[in-house]
């Protein structure tokens, strides 16, 4: 009986005694976060098992020129601005399938980027296919979630060369699997104001009869 009295009053002064230290305090919070450890601030990320492999990348120029199906009028105008520089940009990406990689190759004139042609490649095993050409100007391809979308500016008599009357925008999705094409989704026309023409004055208001 006296041992188990002991032990009974040494834990009622432990439990009075934590209690105590923790009357109108916050614990742990009062101290401020706590370090990180080594181990932790200094992990290496492991790749994620389904990161995307890189794209294997193709020289436009030589794709263009052996294309039969690019026009001899492209083909004319497939000339450096620079030393070295062609006006092109090649976008990757998957617009065919899961498999494999798909390129757009978008060409235009030094001068004012004016889009000349657009052209969709399909890789089939070390070459690749023309599946889709656009040439007419002005043109520019662009993937849009797994889409393939086409914008052509349309110009009006007098117009300049950067302010034209509308744009199309054709929205483009493919279909077949392997021996598929390219089928039109949507067409959006986009009408562009008057008001200004880009020299910072605004159009004469017309004339009451």
């Amino acid at each position: 009986m006296t041992a188990g009295t002991t032990a009974l009053a040494g834990l009622s002064a432990l439990g009075l005694l934590v209690a105590g230290c923790s009357t109108g305090g916050t614990g742990t919070r009062d101290e401020g976060e706590a370090p990180r450890s080594d181990k932790v601030a200094h992990a290496t990320p492991t790749p994620s098992a389904s990161s995307p492999a890189p794209f294997n990348k193709v020289d436009p120029v030589r794709l263009l020129k052996a294309d039969p199906k690019v026009s001899t009028r492209v083909k004319a105008q497939l000339k450096p601005c620079t030393k070295s520089e062609y006006p092109i940009d090649v976008t990757y990406g998957h617009l065919t399938g899961a498999t494999g990689q798909d390129v757009i190759v978008n060409v235009m004139n030094c001068s004012d980027a004016v889009g000349l042609g657009a052209y969709v490649y399909r890789a089939s095993g070390s070459s690749y296919d023309n599946v889709f050409t656009a040439e007419e100007t002005p043109v520019y391809a662009e993937i849009d979630r797994g889409d393939l979308v086409v914008t052509r500016q349309m110009y009006a008599p007098g117009d300049k060369p950067s302010f034209a009357s509308s744009e199309v925008v054709t929205t483009y999705r493919w279909s077949g699997g392997a021996n598929g094409k390219f089928a039109q989704q949507d067409q959006v026309e986009n009408d562009y104001s008057k008001a200004v023409d880009g020299s910072g004055t605004s159009a004469p208001a017309p004339t009451t009869p």
